[in-house]
């Protein structure tokens, strides 16, 4: 699994599966064994693999989940559409309101799963319906309403796989999307660790009313947490709420490093960090 995550740690998975299409998804999950852990994977932006694997199926949607359309002032997009392909699909062809994608790496089936968002912007406020495959193989419809969507989470049930979503948007000149867009990269640029080895943001921010108004990174950073190291994992110099491999990290370091922070962060503050980044497999 170390060969399709961002931070590229993780042991072998006893099974990939790439569905040929959704009819091909539903006969995999209908037939097989419900006893069999199935856990979808995108891009593997926002995911740790312990380095022990993944005992069970890893079901990963590959180009035939990646087609983008435009409806209108609607976007279709596959779950395995990069959110980033989705925003300058939109911004071509002057639909605006998904620029915030630009700057939230993974894949629309993640962005589903997490109600991903950023600069002030969810994936709730666009979204008008989603299609997901439950356990039993049956393709589901879920509303807005239904997602159940709270911040960076979605409350539609366990074990979907989804596979497309709908977006509305509205018209707009495709070059003011376009400098929007531009805008959102700079910021990103200057703030975030993006060419590193890292899985995004690691804590969810914490109710502002809990943590005094300060923001996950803000936390770590009050304890001394900036550049803290554990093996070959690192908190971000540039960023405290994103960790990095530095080259050799295990899948243990990383974790380590994260609940060592999410302990003196609740010691310290009384404030419980959250994780963001999502953790399947076991241990070496």
């Amino acid at each position: 699994m170390s060969a399709i995550t961002w931070f590229r740690v993780g042991g072998p998975a006893d099974v990939l599966y790439a569905p040929e299409d959704e009819d091909d998804l539903a006969a995999f999950l209908k037939n097989t064994p419900k006893d069999i852990a199935v856990y979808p994977v995108g891009v593997g932006s926002n995911l740790l693999v312990r380095d022990g694997g993944v005992r069970g199926v890893v079901i990963r949607l590959g180009a035939p989940f990646a087609k983008i359309s435009i409806e209108g002032p609607r976007v279709r997009a596959g779950a395995a559409a990069l959110d980033a392909q989705v925003a300058r699909a939109a911004a071509r062809a002057g639909v605006a309101g998904l620029e915030f994608y630009r700057g939230v790496p993974g894949t629309i089936g993640g962005a589903l799963a997490m109600n991903a968002g950023a600069y002030e912007q969810e994936t709730k406020d666009v979204l008008v319906e989603a299609v997901a495959f439950d356990r039993a193989g049956m393709r589901r419809v879920f509303k807005n309403a239904d997602m159940k969507f709270a911040y960076r989470h979605c409350g539609a049930g366990e074990g979907l796989i989804f596979t497309e979503a709908l977006y509305e948007g509205r018209p707009d000149d495709p070059a003011a999307i376009e400098a929007r867009m531009r805008a959102i990269m700079e910021r990103r640029e200057k703030s975030q660790p993006i060419r590193e080895k890292t899985g995004g943001s690691t804590f969810a921010n914490p109710d502002p009313e809990k943590s005094g108004g300060r923001k996950a990174w803000q936390l770590i950073d009050g304890i001394g947490g900036r550049g803290r190291v554990v093996g070959d994992a690192q908190v971000s110099e540039q960023h405290c709420n994103f960790m990095i491999n530095r080259g050799k990290a295990t899948g243990a370091d990383i974790e380590n490093l994260v609940e060592g922070l999410r302990k003196e962060v609740l010691n310290k503050t009384g404030v419980e960090l959250r994780w963001e980044i999502r953790r399947i497999g076991e241990p070496a």
